[in-house]
């Protein structure tokens, strides 16, 4: 589009010309990509312009449907296209990674590979979302399969075997971590024996750069925050919170987070306003103040229940919380939509209303200009405003079934992604894409 836009500048316009060529430029300026975990920043957050505010039936209308098989990965968004990965496990035991157009729904490439589901509990499907940077692709399967792909193409430029390699120390629902971009570095969480819980490889070789600390890995993903004047990798790993260098894996600092029964660290680390905040299933919630002038944190509290189901502050199981001024929003175990008051973790309020109440209730939350979207485990997408005074619903509809390859009530877990002015989204059946644009 911009090269002819740029061949056209080369000859006398007329006013229409002119206005139909600001407008190109005004929709290829506010066409935002969704690259990673969570977003361009992995924070969360949706920053396309001309989104509706409210929807106009119950249901979403769908754009394209595209068929795939189980899986835990939400799907990733750039240059057009859609990434997602699945698996299959007859007549052989296969993980795929798939490439589609992001308008129509075409199959682009797709790559298989053998992969033998062993030393690990609810076996269906890849978790990690597929990572996009320069036109390639980073694919981390649940047995620690990494590949990188051409992004474009589907060829693959390299690849490891990081369980042979490394020796995992296999987590219990396996290998879940996003991979992580920054720089010329591609890094995993992968519990690897030999001080390899992280690793750092080359993004266009696949050589080892460097490899951090000898602990159990967790599920969550991995971020970038900057402190005192430096880019800092935060890892919520099995065992603990952990800053480093990412150029060279040297540790910063760090903060015990021990699990009372078993490692089920899944929501990631959320940075905001010089805060860290985390929470877990079993053992509760912890909030670091992270120092703007040296590299150091220090406790602002630590809540934990008696149990997952005598729960205190927040015991997050999938769901990444929401640090919005001076409050926390977070799904607790049971699905209970909560408010902590930010500098105690006191409980303000808890609400039913954004998904029906059972164990592991999942809601996954973005921010959008004033207005936080939520999606639930029944496959609804919510426009909500969260404040000390409650969740408000704006709007609700429909946009994707519940299927059981997940877990055994029928449950929407993966992550949706937001680009392109619409919602991307998967079950174990099919990969769905709806339009979230404001109808002038």
């Amino acid at each position: 589009m911009l090269r002819t836009i740029r061949q056209y500048l080369l000859v006398p316009l007329s006013g229409i010309a002119l206005c139909l060529i600001a407008l190109s430029f005004h929709n290829v300026a506010e066409a935002a990509d969704w690259p990673q975990w969570r977003g361009p920043n992995r924070d969360g957050t949706w920053n396309e312009k001309g989104i509706v505010q409210k929807f106009a039936t119950p249901q979403l209308p769908i754009r394209w449907r595209a068929k795939i098989a189980n899986g835990y990965s939400g799907p990733t968004v750039a240059d057009d296209r859609v990434y997602v990965t699945d698996r299959l496990a007859s007549p052989a035991q296969l993980e795929r990674v798939h490439c589609f157009d992001a308008m129509t729904g075409k199959p682009i490439w797709s790559y298989e590979y053998k992969c033998k589901y062993e030393r690990f509990e609810h076996r269906d499907g890849p978790r990690a979302s597929v990572t996009i940077d320069d036109n390639r692709a980073y694919s981390l399967g649940a047995m620690g399969h990494l590949f990188c792909f051409d992004a474009a193409k589907g060829d693959v430029l390299w690849s490891r075997n990081l369980n042979a390699e490394y020796k995992i120390k296999m987590p219990i629902w396996a290998i879940a971590a996003s991979p992580l971009v920054e720089g010329e570095l591609v890094i995993v969480q992968i519990g690897g024996r030999d001080n390899a819980c992280l690793i750092a490889f080359d993004k266009v070789t696949g050589r080892e750069r460097w490899r951090a600390l000898d602990d159990r890995a967790s599920y969550s993903a991995p971020i970038m925050i900057e402190q005192a004047g430096k880019r800092v990798l935060v890892c919520w790993t099995g065992d603990r919170v952990a800053g480093l260098n990412p150029l060279t894996g040297q540790l910063y600092w760090q903060h015990p987070f021990k699990p009372s029964r078993m490692v089920i660290n899944v929501p990631t680390p959320v940075f905001q306003d010089g805060y860290l905040f985390v929470s877990s299933f079993y053992d509760g919630s912890l909030l670091l103040k992270v120092n703007p002038a040296e590299l150091t944190v220090a406790k602002v509290w630590r809540r934990k229940g008696a149990s997952e189901r005598e729960t205190d502050s927040l015991h997050c199981m999938i769901s990444t919380p929401v640090l919005q001024g001076e409050h926390i929003y977070g799904v607790d175990s049971y699905g209970e939509l909560r408010c902590l008051d930010l500098y105690t973790g006191d409980r303000i309020w808890e609400s039913l209303d954004a998904v029906p109440k059972a164990r592991w209730a999942n809601i996954h939350m973005v921010r959008h200009e004033d207005n936080i979207w939520m999606f639930n485990e029944s496959g609804e997408l919510i426009i909500s405003k969260l404040s000390p005074r409650g969740f408000h619903e704006i709007s609700r509809a429909k946009l994707i079934k519940p299927t059981k390859g997940q877990l055994n009530r029928g449950v929407c877990w993966s992550h949706p992604a937001f680009a392109y002015k619409h919602v991307y989204i998967r079950n174990d059946e099919e990969l769905i894409c709806a339009d979230l644009s404001a109808k002038d």
